[in-house]
């Protein structure tokens, strides 16, 4: 059998392009009865039934990240960048409904005690960082920024072993070349309107479920409190001061390239959790099969850099997305058909053997 892309689909009547930047609740009830509606006038089948097996990562597509005035809005190059990329990757997952197989959507998710929050440290005097502050390993070493030991019994350690950590997590960051520690502000926080998925990508992933018969794989990571979890693989740091395991790495990405022939990724931010997934993902692949490589395709326009007063992270972003092109990872738009995309042939091709 020959395999191929689905055609393409028009956006439903319910989309409204303009309301991605804003927050609403669904109206799910609703939305069930159009999906499948939708899906008998185009013929969209359920999901199980794909031969050629597609899954969308969506990256942190949260308000705390993409919605203007919240804590982290990525604004990029444009001051909008967030609320385009979802305006482009809300019509890629309606135009492209029957082709998707599977959603994944990844959640920051965080809580006020966490080790680039403003209350985890303390200078001298007492005083928490502001946001955008970094902390690298030579301030912890000379003692300008210690840890707050006033935290030390909610998040379950003493105050030695905080201190500890914190000159450990800071020296293991710089020797394996991460960006240092950086103070950010509270965002994320599970259980706030930050930390929804922004509604309009929220809506289109209802759709997508019910029209195609398959649940959304929502996956938590960031709530360790002794470290950063950019990547939605695993935390920047994986041990603590005496050799003790904090955090595990998920393998969970790695099976999603051996059962699928296709994994698109998109989201939030290009600079941080994106590139650090995609970054942990290539180490997991060279490791295994190098061809896997071929099925990642990265949507480079619905994704930008954190760029905020004092730390402009467009260059790092861009030089991580070389890298894994030239690694064999397909840089695609979203506005082109799936079919005109570069290394769509070599996954056909696969998938007919």
């Amino acid at each position: 059998m020959k395999y191929q892309i689905e055609k393409e689909l028009p956006l439903p009547h319910h989309y409204d392009k303009d309301m991605v930047s804003e927050v609403w609740r669904v109206p799910y009830a609703q939305r069930e009865s159009e999906a499948i509606e939708w899906a008998e006038k185009y013929g969209v089948q359920q999901a199980v039934a794909d031969k050629l097996k597609i899954a969308l990562i969506a990256i942190d597509i949260q308000n705390t990240f993409c919605i203007p005035g919240f804590e982290l809005f990525v604004a990029g190059s444009t001051g909008n960048a967030a609320v385009e990329d979802n305006q482009r990757l809300v019509d890629f997952i309606y135009r492209n409904l029957g082709s998707i197989t599977q959603i994944t959507a990844t959640l920051d998710t965080h809580t006020a005690m966490q080790i680039f929050h403003p209350i985890f440290l303390v200078d001298e005097d007492g005083n928490h960082p502001q946001p955008a502050t970094l902390v690298p390993y030579e301030d912890v070493r000379d003692g300008r920024w210690k840890f707050n030991d006033k935290i030390a019994s909610s998040i379950g350690i003493d105050a030695d072993y905080g201190q500890r950590h914190l000159y450990h997590y800071t020296k293991r960051l710089k020797e394996k070349q991460k960006y240092e520690l950086m103070v950010w502000p509270y965002h994320a926080i599970i259980g706030s309107i930050g930390h929804a998925l922004v509604s309009s990508v929220d809506e289109a992933l209802y759709f997508h479920t019910v029209a195609r018969y398959s649940q959304v794989d929502m996956t938590i990571k960031g709530n360790n409190p002794l470290t950063e979890h950019y990547s939605a693989i695993g935390p920047e740091v994986l041990t603590g001061p005496d050799g003790d395991q904090i955090c595990q790495k998920s393998k969970k990405f790695m099976t999603k390239l051996k059962e699928f022939d296709m994994v698109i990724i998109a989201g939030q931010a290009k600079s941080h959790c994106v590139a650090w997934t995609i970054d942990d993902l290539l180490n997991d692949v060279l490791l295994h099969d190098e061809d896997l490589v071929k099925k990642v395709f990265l949507l480079e326009d619905c994704t930008s850099p954190v760029v905020i007063p004092g730390a402009d992270y467009t260059e790092p972003a861009n030089e991580a997305f070389q890298k894994f092109s030239d690694a064999g990872m397909n840089l695609v738009r979203s506005t082109e058909p799936i079919m005109e995309w570069h290394g769509i042939d070599w996954v056909l091709r696969q998938s007919k053997q």
